[in-house]
């Protein structure tokens, strides 16, 4: 069965062009379902019966996972029986006709602005590795790109003289967005004086951002970077680098921006992903309306 899903992790990569990140949930999901089918006494994928998957989205809700978590392992299993038809590895389809279930609608964690502040000026800009989380934090919040495309980005891919970056995000999608004048002050700062420094014999390297061995800094180690600088700022509130994303489009359209900009900046497929930001933004009209009117409460 491992082989089975292998295969299919291989189609999606090579044929459907997923991104690092999706392939890996899309194996993890997978990878714990056939787990759960070998201890039921599975070893054979046409075996597998609408019940088995059954009992499975069970055995998940069972041990307290999230709807969306369940909602994504469907979607996964769907996917994977689908490409064993189509490869005629099974007869019938055991995941079809099975109903997802209702997602609550969670409106992005967003950061105030005197949040944001704070969690720029954390880092210690006079050392090498300081200068460069300084650029990194003010890069996402002035361009709202993902995590993985930030650490994706060249040299190359930064023009500070006409001040855009250009990455590619999802389903090798291109796109140029603008970066503020603080950003590119940072950057131009860490590019000439501090990155040398951290490439050591690498200089070769082409990565932008780079870790004390002077190779491309992980995904795990922003992560870690980003957290750091949440808890020496004292945000009590809980900080991802997506949480930056959030809180530069909310803070652009809280702003005044158009939100066909936002959408082409944020890199959105479909406005309708886009248009959960003006939901942040009535939500947060409301908390103020009822803090602050004096007959609101009344």
């Amino acid at each position: 069965m491992k082989q089975e899903m292998q295969a299919f992790i291989r189609y999606l990569s090579v044929e459907k062009g997923l991104a690092k990140n999706t392939l890996e949930s899309y194996e993890r999901d997978l990878q714990q379902f056939l787990d759960y089918l070998h201890g039921q006494g599975i070893a054979r994928l046409p075996d597998t019966t609408k019940s088995h998957i059954h009992s499975y989205l069970h055995h998940l809700k069972q041990r307290g996972r999230a709807s969306a978590t369940v909602s994504r392992s469907i979607v996964s299993i769907r996917a994977f029986y689908q490409h064993l038809l189509r490869e005629k590895r099974i007869d019938s389809d055991p995941s079809l006709d099975m109903e997802t279930p209702k997602l609550e609608k969670r409106l992005p964690k967003v950061m105030s602005i005197a949040e944001v502040e704070a969690l720029l000026e954390a880092p210690q800009t006079a050392t090498p590795g300081g200068m460069r989380d300084k650029a990194m934090l003010e890069l996402l919040y002035a361009t709202g790109i993902r995590v993985s495309e930030l650490i994706s980005l060249d040299v190359g891919d930064v023009n500070l003289e006409l001040g855009f970056v250009r990455c590619v995000g999802k389903n090798f999608r291109e796109r140029i967005v603008p970066i503020g004048r603080i950003a590119a002050e940072c950057l131009n700062t860490y590019i000439q004086t501090m990155r040398p420094r951290l490439l050591k014999q690498a200089k070769a390297e082409e990565a932008l951002f780079v870790g004390h061995l002077g190779t491309r800094i992980t995904r795990q180690g922003f992560w870690k970077i980003i957290k750091r600088y949440a808890v020496e700022a004292q945000i009590h509130k809980e900080i991802t680098p997506h949480t930056l994303r959030h809180s530069f489009a909310a803070h652009l359209l809280e702003n005044g921006a158009d939100l066909r900009a936002v959408q082409e900046m944020l890199g959105h497929a479909d406005i309708s992903t886009t248009q959960i930001y003006t939901q942040v933004m009535k939500h947060k009209m409301k908390e103020v309306y009822d803090r602050t009117h004096p007959r609101a409460k009344m």
